[in-house]
């Protein structure tokens, strides 16, 4: 008898949910970095385990859009509390409940989805703060569980799971078993790259930035990837290339120790990159670079 589960993984931006994502998956699948809002698409990542599979959906942080793409974004996280069989609600140890996490659990009231509290990064509090919390969240809804955890060092995963594993049905699988994520691979290239712009630049040019990958060629113990990065403005362009090409050679050299540790083969990597002002305003354009509602 197979069992399967969706559970949206969602929450304010910087909590960790990505971080979350990639460790209950045992491999990295969705790009991290201490920069707000990096997470842009619903991401899937998959865990097998016996005659269970989870299907984890790690969506963008939500916060009060001001451009097409925020937009989409937050209606992507929104999108997912309605469709999931259960809810992971991953805060950071504050004890009060925000705006934001107060919207989030209306929603989850409203579409009467089963829920999970994970207080994440309790390593960087103290016990008071997390008891105060949990006792915070406890008065304004009732959570099917409460769970302590460190995404990053994998501490309280294990408790995550079991508590998980109750919203677990009998059902064929949706994924191969051996699956980690459905992402395409051109998809996590595009991504991969990105999170070494969010890394390496500073400020807010990177979250001006978009990847869309122009050739993916598998030849004999290698793939030629070429990828485009689109900017927001001339002088952002500048920054990215660097001088001499110097930045965007290291941004070439990170990204594809992580391709090739992902693919498992050799990687000629070209980057370019392009201006194409203003583009997170714009729909139209928003939805060319690969944010559309599927």
């Amino acid at each position: 008898m197979t069992r399967t589960a969706f559970l949206a993984i969602v929450g304010r931006p910087n909590v960790g949910k990505s971080t979350l994502l990639n460790t209950v998956c045992g491999e990295k699948i969705a790009i991290v970095s201490n920069k707000p809002q990096t997470t842009r698409n619903r991401i899937t990542g998959i865990y097998t385990k016996g005659e269970d599979q989870y299907v984890f959906l790690d969506t963008p942080g939500i916060h009060k859009p001001r451009t097409a793409l925020g937009d989409y974004m937050v209606k992507t996280a929104n999108g997912s509390i309605g469709e999931a069989d259960a809810i992971l609600l991953v805060i950071e140890p504050v004890p009060s409940v925000g705006d934001i996490e107060t919207g989030i659990i209306e929603k989850i009231k409203a579409a009467k989805t089963p829920s999970i509290l994970v207080v994440n990064k309790v390593d960087e509090h103290t016990p008071a703060d997390i008891a105060a919390t949990i006792a915070a969240y406890a008065a304004v809804h009732t959570f099917d569980a409460v769970v302590p955890i460190c995404a990053k060092s994998g501490k309280g995963v294990d408790a995550l799971f079991e508590e998980a594993s109750h919203f677990l049905y009998e059902s064929a699988w949706y994924f191969p078993e051996d699956a980690v994520t459905d992402q395409p691979e051109r998809q996590i290239a595009a991504e991969i790259i990105r999170e070494k712009l969010l890394r390496t630049l500073n400020k807010e040019i990177p979250h001006g930035t978009a990847v869309v990958i122009e050739e993916f060629k598998e030849e004999k113990n290698l793939i030629r990837i070429r990828a485009e990065i689109f900017c927001e403005k001339a002088s952002h362009k500048g920054i990215i290339v660097g001088k001499n090409g110097a930045a965007l050679k290291l941004v070439g050299t990170y990204a594809r120790e992580d391709l090739e540790k992902f693919l498992g083969t050799k990687v000629y990597l070209n980057l370019w990159v392009k201006v194409k002002e203003n583009w997170r305003e714009s729909a139209a354009t928003v939805g060319n670079f690969g944010y559309r509602d599927e």
